[in-house]
């Protein structure tokens, strides 16, 4: 049988399959398989670090293989349309024209302003009435040891985009923004002065996190997310569980009409109440893939 002909049977015959990707040896990995449960195929999932080196980046051939095999990819945000970026420019601002001074007496005020003028060489002017939270947002590139900063999810996309897949959105900017507002700007505004007084700390925890990160150890990912250092101690239900449990809702549906790789941040995957555990809980068989660095 020449070639030909072999390409056209592996068209039409259902036993000629892609090679299954390759199941990691652990759980240390930040690429899964969905499968089961009714799904038309099997999907992904991917954990992101939403700031990196753009050195730093490097996407396995079975990520690659996973995004081609998808029929569409999901993101926290629909990071491909423009309505996202100008409309959450437009969302950044706390509400009720509170300003960042409403938060701090005379010299601790005045303390921030030196730091962002001294340190950053930012005047902070042009964003005194943003929420506390998203200024501190600001500081990422002074902690960050490169110059050239992307987003893993930026770089997921960018992938999606050369293989042409549709891009979604799990939440709407509207939503992440009334997660911010659900948290009490003075409790922001203390966590970003606490922040400035103690970068060098700030700094070396950031570090830890982007090593841990790196390296895909799961359990040490879940440690490093549950800690008081990054500000999710008491907010962890707003800023991770309760969106896991929306998304699972969404992805139950999603799932069974089609492939998709879903690419979120890492913290979303890790613990009792991440994407993991939540999808098993659902009854779906959720497989650690290998996800080497391509040399």
């Amino acid at each position: 049988m020449n070639l030909l002909r072999i390409t056209a049977l592996c068209l039409i015959i259902t036993s000629c399959k892609a090679q299954k990707l390759k199941t990691n040896k652990d759980d240390n990995t930040l690429l899964w398989e969905v499968s089961g449960k009714g799904m038309k195929g099997q999907s992904y999932l991917f954990g992101t670090f939403h700031l990196l080196c753009k050195k730093d980046i490097h996407f396995s051939k079975q990520l690659q293989d996973a995004v081609k095999r998808s029929d569409e990819v999901y993101l926290e945000l629909d990071m491909d349309d423009p309505k996202t970026l100008f409309g959450g420019m437009a969302l950044m601002n706390m509400k009720n024209g509170k300003q960042l001074s409403d938060f701090y007496k005379p010299e601790e005020y005045k303390r921030i302003l030196s730091f962002f003028q001294d340190t950053l060489q930012i005047s902070l002017a042009m964003f005194t009435g943003m929420k506390p939270s998203l200024i501190e947002t600001l500081l990422y590139p002074k902690l960050m040891p490169c110059k050239t900063i992307t987003g893993v999810d930026e770089e997921v996309m960018r992938l999606a985009k050369e293989d042409k897949k549709k891009i979604n959105g799990l939440e709407t900017i509207e939503f992440q923004a009334s997660v911010f507002d659900s948290i009490p700007y003075e409790e922001q505004a203390k966590d970003l002065l606490k922040t400035i007084d103690s970068i060098d700390a700030y700094k070396q925890n950031f570090d830890s996190l982007m090593d841990v990160y790196k390296s895909q150890q799961i359990s040490e990912i879940e440690k490093s997310f549950n800690k008081s250092e990054f500000g999710m101690e008491d907010n962890q239900d707003l800023l991770l569980n309760n969106r896991n449990s929306n998304w699972v809702k969404q992805l139950k549906q999603i799932m069974k009409e089609k492939r998709v790789f879903v690419a979120v941040g890492a913290g979303h995957l890790v613990g009792p109440k991440g994407l993991i555990a939540l999808l098993r809980k659902e009854g779906y068989t959720v497989r650690p893939l290998e996800n080497l660095k391509q040399e």
